[in-house]
C-alpha cells in the first residue's frame, strides 16, 4: 500500500513518477506480490501514473501484480476499465465502502443502500473484465450480520476477494482471530473460492501484531506500507512485518 495509503499521510510529499517506478522495482526485489498503484478516481494525473506503473510491470516482465483502489461508484471504476483496456491486461479493482454504524450515521446510509452501491459497482467492474476485491472500511466495528449480508452479496455479484479492514487501528489480536474465523465461515457458506485479505492501521500500535495474527488465522494476503507510513499514525510497517 506504499503508493496509495502510504501517500495519504499528512507529512508525505507525493513522489514523482521516477521515484514511484524505482519503488516498484524495489518491491519486486523484495518479493512483494501485489502493489496498489493508486486511486483511479483521483483525476487525470493520478490515472496517468497508474497507467505508467502498470506499463512498467508489463514491459519489465515483473512478477508483481497491480491493483487499484476505487470507490463503489461508476465514476471511479470507468477510468480503471479504460486503463485496463489500454494495457490489454486486467487490473484488480479494490472496491471500497464504509460499513460501520459510525460511517452509516455520517453518510446517512442504510445497510440496504451500502449493499445496493456495492453490488452495482462490483457487477459493473466484473462485467468489464476486472477482478474485484470487495473492501469494507472499518470492518472491525461493523456488526457481524451486516458483514454477512455485505460479503455474501459481494461474492454473489462476482468479487473474488474480500478485505477485512481495521481502518482506525481499533482491534486486538484476539479480535483478529475471531473476526477472520467469522469471515472464513461467511465465505464457506457461499460455496465460492474467494480469498480473504487483511488491511490494518497502527493507531494503537498493534498493526504488525494484528497482521501476524491475521496470517496465523489463515488470511491469504496482508497489506502494509514502507516504514508504516500512511494515514494518521500509519499502516502496518512492511519492514517489521517481513
Amino acid at each position: 500500500e506504499t503508493l496509495r495509503d502510504g501517500c495519504q499521510s499528512p507529512s508525505v510529499r507525493d513522489p514523482d513518477l521516477d521515484t514511484k517506478l524505482r519503488l516498484l522495482h524495489l518491491m519486486e526485489k523484495l518479493g512483494i506480490h501485489t502493489i496498489d498503484v493508486g486511486l483511479a478516481g483521483a483525476g487525470p494525473p493520478a490515472r496517468a501514473r497508474i497507467l505508467a506503473l502498470c506499463r512498467e510491470i508489463i514491459d519489465a516482465k515483473l512478477n508483481i501484480t497491480p491493483n487499484c483502489a476505487v470507490r463503489t461508484v461508476k465514476s471511479d471504476i470507468d477510468p480503471l476499465i479504460e486503463i485496463a483496456q489500454k494495457l490489454g491486461r486486467p487490473i484488480e479493482a479494490c472496491t471500497f465502502i464504509g460499513s460501520s454504524p459510525i460511517r452509516q450515521f455520517a453518510e446517512e446510509w442504510t445497510v440496504d443502500r451500502i449493499l445496493q452501491l456495492s453490488v452495482e459497482a462490483i457487477t459493473h467492474a466484473v462485467s468489464n473484465g476486472l477482478p474485484v476485491m470487495y473492501v469494507t472500511e472499518d470492518t472491525v466495528r461493523t456488526p457481524p450480520e451486516t458483514l454477512r449480508r455485505l460479503f455474501t452479496a459481494a461474492i454473489e455479484a462476482g468479487a473474488s476477494r474480500v478485505c477485512i479492514c481495521d481502518t482506525v487501528g481499533h482491534i486486538t489480536p484476539w479480535g483478529v482471530r475471531n473476526l477472520v474465523g467469522f469471515v472464513h465461515q461467511v465465505v464457506a457458506d457461499t460455496g465460492r473460492d474467494v480469498k480473504v485479505d487483511w488491511h490494518g492501521h497502527n493507531d494503537r500500535g498493534l498493526a504488525v501484531m494484528n497482521s501476524i495474527a491475521a496470517v496465523a488465522a489463515g488470511v491469504d494476503r496482508v497489506h502494509a506500507t514502507a516504514l508504516g507510513i500512511g494515514e494518521r499514525v500509519g499502516n502496518c510497517a512492511m519492514d517489521q512485518l517481513l
